[in-house]
């Protein structure tokens, strides 16, 4: 690996990452608040289904830009640590039951999952294009 591609790959990696905490910050992590329904008692939040639609949206196109430009096998494992530290870090400052726990285990799987599909996605895209013979 040549000192350039190694500068790209920790300078991509620093901007990954502070972009994908960038995401969660944006999109989720102004919001704390649980909304109780007075005729049912029901509670829920503390992200309404917009912010977590957007959130994923988001992730998706900076997974898929990151695969494009850099490895996804440092896409993947940077987006996933960077989004479940931030958003565990957060749960668990605010989470009274202890379930902060069983979440960040489900976000690290769907982060994980989800950015290892997307970025390789467009590493095959990116290759397949620049493959194709000029007509």
């Amino acid at each position: 690996m040549t000192t350039m591609t190694r500068t790209r790959n920790l300078l991509g990696g620093l901007i990954l990452a502070a972009a994908t905490v960038g995401t969660w910050w944006a999109w989720l992590g102004w919001d704390t608040g649980y909304t109780v329904n007075p005729e049912t008692g029901a509670t829920s939040g503390p992200y309404a289904p917009w912010q977590v639609a957007g959130c994923v949206l988001t992730l998706t196109l900076l997974a898929a830009v990151g695969g494009w430009w850099l490895s996804p096998w440092l896409v993947a494992p940077v987006m996933t640590a960077a989004f479940t530290l931030t958003w565990a870090t957060h749960a668990a400052s605010v989470d009274e039951t202890g379930l902060w726990a069983v979440g960040a285990v489900l976000v690290l799987v769907g982060m994980a999952a989800g950015t290892t599909v997307v970025s390789v996605g467009a590493r095959l895209i990116r290759r397949r294009r620049t493959r194709k013979p000029a007509s």
